[in-house]
């Protein structure tokens, strides 16, 4: 047998330290760059975690949008005929200052003035039913102490005997609509120093 038979082939050379070192390095930072199943396991839960909080935002945002078009929805329906509402309570005055204008003995002697005042009356009935069923009150504060989210105040009176500030007079009463404010009552109110009372600020 010759001497290059004898010779073994590069296939059978074993490989170097070098090699072997560098296949571990590249092995041990694969797994580093992957990290441990613990490591993966609390970046998942935080990612979720994470998620699962802007669902519950959207949704709650969601909600609130739902609600305030619900509400508005339900203001526009109870407060849509205010400006109607604001012409009937004059219909209302005008319909009060007739029967006042009746005196109780012309009813008596006059029966056609009776039957005019009656069905006058009816009518005032009937329109203050409706007021009730669209949620229209009215506001006739004699006694009361002056509120000026309702109130306005004409003008003081002196030596009433009441406190200050308490309306002793209304000129013209006030109404609400589903408790908001749809026409201020105009009033006259006791003036400071008849009952221990203070001046009212009739300007608030």
């Amino acid at each position: 047998m010759s001497e290059e038979q004898n010779k073994p082939s590069d296939a059978a050379v074993e490989p170097t330290e070098t090699t072997t070192d560098t296949a571990a390095n590249q092995t041990e930072a694969g797994q580093t760059a992957a990290g441990s199943p613990e490591d993966r396991v609390a970046k998942l839960e935080a990612e979720v975690a994470s998620l699962k909080d802007q669902l519950l935002r959207a949704m709650a945002e969601t909600e609130n949008t739902r609600r305030r078009a619900q509400r508005d929805r339900e203001d526009a329906t109870k407060f849509a005929v205010s400006s109607f509402a604001k012409e009937l309570v004059s219909v209302a005055d005008n319909l009060r200052r007739a029967l006042d204008a009746v005196p109780a003995e012309g009813r008596e002697k006059d029966e056609m003035l009776k039957g005019l005042a009656v069905g006058v009356e009816a009518t005032e009935r009937q329109l203050f039913a409706a007021f009730d069923r669209a949620g229209i009150k009215k506001l006739d504060p004699a006694g009361e102490p002056f509120d000026p989210n309702f109130h306005q105040v004409m003008f003081e009176i002196e030596n009433t005997g009441k406190a200050a500030g308490t309306v002793v007079q209304v000129l013209q009463p006030g109404y609400t609509i589903h408790g908001r404010l749809l026409r201020e009552a105009m009033v006259g109110v006791a003036k400071g120093g008849d009952a221990g009372g203070q001046h009212v600020d009739t300007k608030a």
